[in-house]
């Protein structure tokens, strides 16, 4: 099952340790507003639209704080970075109704706009210097490289509580596992393992910036920090074999020409003509074309993030409720989200910007719908439009799924890069 436990393998025995100690709700630890209005103070960050100016203006003098190489920062451990919040849905009723869906449990968006925050806020606690009250970094999130669920449904009554630390560092990237956990019958049980990338730039958010490196203090800790580096590994030889650099494989071709064949419509012409033309629907199939939907959203300065762009867990929400809604009316029943992975920032989102959103099924198995979300920007001013993230959700529906099937190349490309995702996920899990 896609569900199996998961497990707090990740987390090194000091963390391990405060999880054990299953207690209802956690009086003394901060929740999500106190880290919004934290990550706010950390920056410098104005509250009112009409002062975001000047306020980034402020951030400008604060270049004179940059390391001018990492050598000069102290090296930090992993337990320096560790942070608990809560989200109190159980003791305190009256922040519930932002999280809840129609079906009675938790918005998914919402705890990926959660984890965002909370992923940035480990990394200022991480690279923290005694002396300032304000951080020269901005720090911003690359790459969301996995979350894994453990659970199918998210209580709305029951209080949750967010872990995490930084696991790995590069020169001016860092690498966060947060871990959430559900509180049943007095004990926090798993729900989700996630790991985040993110970038320390300089105040204005233009160029890279160093962060203080990471020091592993245990053997535990040696094989985190070794599998951050595996991972990075991973993600360049990900993107090093992509189908838009690199010719598929021939296990890959020859599934593309199965297909291709599956299609032809022999009846047209008799058996010795078939055209290449007339293509047919195999039973119980859906051609990909007719399996997407699209969205609009307007950037608004309420959605905006503590540089004034618009919030990358805002972003997230958006295209993960998107594709959702692509895998519900796909399916025809309720999908449970089971694996969100290799989603990549690759331009920011400016305030007042049209956020063009594309669904599409690009893959499918058994009761499993592989969807990819394209989010992009429309100009109004200059007509042009970019690409700004691209996300990969996996679901399972409650039934079984028709097949997808590309009838272009594109198509056939769309339906490999769906599938070679879905096979990473299966593997994780």
């Amino acid at each position: 099952s896609a569900y199996r436990l998961c497990i707090m393998r990740q987390l090194p025995s000091v963390l391990a340790r405060t999880l054990t100690s299953g207690t209802s709700a956690s009086p003394g630890l901060p929740d999500m507003s106190k880290v919004r209005s934290k990550l706010r103070d950390i920056v410098g960050a104005s509250t009112n639209w009409r002062d975001h100016v000047q306020a980034m203006q402020e951030r400008k003098a604060l270049h004179t704080l940059l390391a001018k190489r990492q050598e000069d920062l102290p090296p930090r451990r992993m337990k320096d970075s560790y942070l608990e919040v809560i989200l109190p849905l159980g003791s305190q009723p009256e922040i519930r109704e932002k999280y809840l869906n129609v079906h009675n449990s938790v918005r998914f968006g919402r705890i990926l706009e959660d984890l965002d925050s909370l992923g940035v806020l480990i990394c200022y606690t991480h690279t923290k210097q005694e002396m300032q009250q304000r951080s020269p970094l901005s720090i911003v999130t690359a790459l969301v490289d996995k979350i894994n669920l453990c659970q199918k449904i998210i209580h709305p009554d029951c209080d949750i509580k967010f872990t995490g630390n930084v696991s790995w560092v590069g020169k001016t990237s860092m690498e966060v596992k947060m871990h959430m956990l559900q509180l049943h019958d007095g004990v926090y049980s798993p729900v989700l393992d996630a790991t985040f990338v993110m970038v320390a730039r300089d105040p204005e958010n233009k160029r890279p910036a160093f962060v203080n490196p990471l020091i592993p203090e245990s053997p535990e800790e040696e094989e985190i920090f070794k599998q951050g580096e595996l991972n990075k590994l991973k993600r360049i030889e990900f993107s090093t074999a992509s189908l838009l650099k690199m010719a598929p494989t021939a296990e890959e071709r020859n599934i593309v020409h199965d297909i291709f064949l599956n299609t032809l419509d022999t009846r047209q012409e008799g058996e010795g003509t078939v055209s290449f033309q007339s293509r047919k629907l195999p039973p119980n199939s859906v051609w990909m074309e007719d399996a997407k939907l699209k969205g609009l959203q307007i950037c608004h300065p309420e959605e905006r993030n503590i540089f004034n762009r618009i919030f990358g867990g805002f972003l997230m929400r958006k295209a993960f409720e998107l594709g959702w809604a692509t895998a519900c009316s796909y399916g025809g029943s309720r999908p449970f989200i089971v694996s969100v992975d290799d989603i990549m920032f690759q331009k920011p989102v400016e305030v007042g910007s049209l956020l063009l959103l594309s669904g599409q099924v690009c893959y499918t198995e058994k009761n499993y719908i592989q969807i990819r979300v394209h989010s992009e920007v429309y100009n109004a001013n200059t007509r042009e439009h970019h690409t700004t993230n691209i996300f990969h959700f996996t679901f399972i529906s409650e039934n079984e799924v028709p097949q997808v099937v590309p009838k272009t190349y594109g198509e056939s490309m769309l339906f490999l890069d769906g599938k070679r995702h879905f096979t990473a996920v299966m593997k994780e899990i």
